[in-house]
């Protein structure tokens, strides 16, 4: 199977070697604890032996857990940072790349804007991207679209990963507007988008049959080749939820899809991008 999740966080109880963020406590950490071993658990039975891993907000910009893992189990991880765009973000970028870090997560809530895209340092990043060959994930929700459909139009050679289906229905309802906002970034050749975190939309209920027209109507507007899977781990698995659960949907929900078209939503889109040497 060989399949590769693309995107799941992990941090560590063990506050002392890799300190918090400021505005951050121990009781933040819902699980205390989610380790890569504490991940494989639930990822080796299910098929995935590679995975994308998103630095946690736990750890601000300081992203050494997450870096540190990718080291230790050689090939198994690739990187997603975060780092503040306000202070000198192309030579954290450069320092990072060799790090095994693909990706960048930006969201609204870095920076104090008006238009949350519009601080220097975002633009120094999707020049540095295009150069680089590394994404900008982003963190967002429909109503930000457009901020970032101004920023791909500038930049149509930065790769751009949407998170999470732009969130759309994580207030419980699918709404047309919004589907068709995330559609029409299809137009940006280099944008992707991640399908998953499926336990947070709609009727956040397995087998989540309601979420397959809003997948249906991303693959089949951006096609296989620029969508990949993603749990969300550890918060796939909360209460309800199960890793196998996300696999699942893929796999027997979404039966429109071919055995080919299956095997670059569930593989081959993240292992082109994350994992082949560029």
């Amino acid at each position: 199977m060989n399949y590769i999740d693309a995107h799941v966080h992990v941090w560590t109880p063990d506050t002392i070697h890799y300190k918090l963020a400021t505005g951050f406590a121990k009781e933040d950490m819902k699980p205390p604890s989610f380790t890569p071993d504490e991940l494989f658990k639930h990822s080796k039975p299910a098929g995935v032996t590679r995975v994308n891993l998103i630095q946690m907000s736990f750890y601000g910009f300081d992203n050494s857990y997450m870096t540190d893992m990718i080291r230790v189990h050689d090939g198994v991880f690739v990187g997603t940072a975060v780092i503040d765009p306000q202070a000198e973000p192309v030579k954290r970028m450069r320092e990072l790349a060799p790090k095994k870090v693909r990706a960048f997560r930006i969201l609204p809530t870095l920076t104090k804007a008006k238009k949350w895209l519009e601080p220097d340092g975002y633009s120094e990043m999707f020049a540095e991207g295009a150069k680089a060959n590394q994404a900008m994930s982003c963190l967002i929700n429909p109503a930000d679209l457009p901020e970032l459909d101004r920023m791909c139009a500038k930049f149509p050679d930065t790769p751009v990963i949407i998170d999470h289906l732009c969130r759309i229905g994580g207030d419980g309802t699918i709404r047309d507007a919004d589907v068709t906002a995330l559609c029409d970034m299809a137009k940006h050749k280099q944008v992707m988008v991640k399908v998953g975190a499926f336990y947070a939309f709609g009727a956040k209920k397995p087998p989540y049959a309601d979420l397959i027209p809003l997948s249906k109507a991303v693959i089949k507007a951006f096609g296989v080749k620029r969508c990949m899977w993603e749990t969300d781990c550890p918060f796939q698995v909360g209460p309800g939820h199960t890793y196998q659960d996300s696999v699942n949907f893929i796999l027997k929900q979404l039966d429109f899809l071919t055995a080919d078209e299956r095997d670059w939503l569930m593989r081959r889109t993240a292992e082109e991008f994350f994992f082949k040497k560029k």
